[in-house]
Formats: C-alpha cells, structure tokens, sequence
C-alpha cells in the first residue's frame, strides 16, 4: 500500500510539472518591467489556477492599479491573490467587468517595498480543446491615467 501511495505521489509531481512547463511568457525585453515564470495548475476537473509574476519596475513610478483583459476562451472569477516578493498577501479591490479583471492597491506598490507581485487567478474556467488562453496586462502608475502596456501571459491547453 505504502508503494502505491508513493507511485502516486510521483505522478502526481510529475503532471505539476509538465503542467508548470506548459505556460509561457511574452514580454518586451526592452522594458523595466515584464511578467515572468507562469504556471497553471489544476484544481479539479472544471477549473485551473493561472499564476503568474510581475516584475515592480525599480526606477517607475508607484503602481495603484493592474488590468488583466481575459481572453474569450476562459472564464475568471474574482477570486485573485497578489502577493509580494515575502510570500504576504496584499490587500487589494478587485473588480470584474465584462472581459476585464482591475486590480486596485489601496497602498501603492514600489520596488522599495517589494520587487515582484505573484498575481494567482484561483478559479479559472478554462475549455479542454481550442486555442491558448492569452491575458493581456497593463498598469496604472500614480500622477497618470493612462494604462501602460506591460505584456501577455499565455497559458497553453493541457
């Protein structure tokens, strides 16, 4: 019995890391910031979880907002995690509407206070077969309204 049960642990490693293999990251290596190290994790049969670090720009402005576009092919809830380069969580507003997940940070993020953000989409609904799930990502950085192109995080099918 003990055998089967470390078998099975094996297996399992195994799939979470073909699965953490499975993801990749667009960015513009020119910029400061950028996104990096994506994984996708199943929880159960329906839904996987999309996770994903952001690298905080270390000569940028405090950022206060992050928007995610979701592509067409997935759907999110509102259950999202950031947390900082610590492993703390951080308090955050989220809200959903239509196709756009806005993360608002009520305290705004600096490289001084953490150097990267590990954005965690619990409950994603994500379809067996079709094309890659492709999030776009942009910030908002105090002193402007305008939403900065930061890049895409893609997850492939598994």
């Amino acid at each position: 019995m003990k055998k089967i049960k470390i078998v099975f642990l094996i297996v399992v490693s195994m799939a979470y890391t073909v699965f953490a293999g499975n993801a990749t990251a667009k960015t513009d290596n020119s910029r400061v910031n950028g996104i990096k190290n994506i994984f996708q994790l199943p929880l159960n049969q329906r839904f996987v979880k999309h996770i994903f670090l952001l690298r905080v720009p270390k000569n940028g402005k405090p950022l206060y907002e992050l928007i995610i576009d979701v592509p067409a092919t997935v759907a999110v809830s509102s259950d999202i995690d950031v947390l900082n380069d610590n492993g703390q969580k951080l308090n955050i507003n989220v809200s959903v509407n239509d196709r756009r997940i806005t993360v608002n940070f009520p305290e705004t993020v600096t490289f001084a206070t953490t150097k990267q953000l590990l954005i965690s989409l619990n409950k994603v609904q994500q379809p067996r077969s079709g094309s890659d799930s492709i999030y776009n990502l942009s910030a908002r950085v105090v002193g402007s309204d305008v939403e900065i192109y930061i890049g895409q995080a893609q997850f492939h099918k598994f």
